[in-house]
C-alpha cells in the first residue's frame, strides 16, 4: 500500500493550554477587543477612542490601552506639540487579530439574539 495522507478532519490539539490561557487572559476582557477594532482604520487619539467604544470609562481605556501597549498590540504615539498630542494605533502584531477580531463582532451580531433567547428561555425570533 501506498503512503497515502488523510485530509486531516479533527482540529489540532491545543497542547500549551497554558500559553493560550495566557494570550486569551490578555485579549478577552470586557474592552481589549473592542479597542482594537476602533483602531483597526488607523490612529486615534484618546477622546476620540472613547467616543468610538460606547459605555467605556476613561480609567478602564487608559487600563486598556496600557494592557495592549505592554503586549505589543497597540502602539502609543506622543507628539512634541502645544497642546501634547497622543496618538494608538494597531501594531503589526495587532493587525494579525484584526481579523479574527472583526469575525468575532459578525459572529456574535449574527447570533446576539439567539443566544439571548436561550439565557431567557424564550424562543429566538424567526429570521425574515
Amino acid at each position: 500500500m501506498t503512503g497515502i495522507t488523510r485530509p486531516r478532519t479533527c482540529p489540532p490539539q491545543l497542547n500549551d493550554g497554558g500559553a493560550v490561557r495566557e494570550v486569551f487572559d490578555r485579549i478577552s476582557d470586557k474592552w481589549s477587543l473592542l479597542v482594537i477594532g476602533a483602531l483597526r482604520e488607523g490612529p486615534l487619539r484618546f477622546g476620540e477612542l472613547e467616543k468610538a467604544i460606547n459605555g467605556i470609562s476613561q480609567r478602564m481605556l487608559t487600563l486598556t490601552l496600557k494592557h495592549l501597549a505592554e503586549s505589543g498590540l497597540v502602539s502609543r504615539t506622543a507628539y512634541a506639540e502645544v497642546p501634547p498630542r497622543v496618538e494608538y494605533e494597531v501594531t503589526p502584531l495587532g493587525q494579525t487579530l484584526v481579523p479574527l477580531v472583526i469575525a468575532l463582532a459578525e459572529w456574535a451580531i449574527e447570533h446576539r439574539d439567539e443566544i439571548n433567547a436561550n439565557r431567557t428561555g424564550a424562543l429566538p425570533p424567526t429570521p425574515c
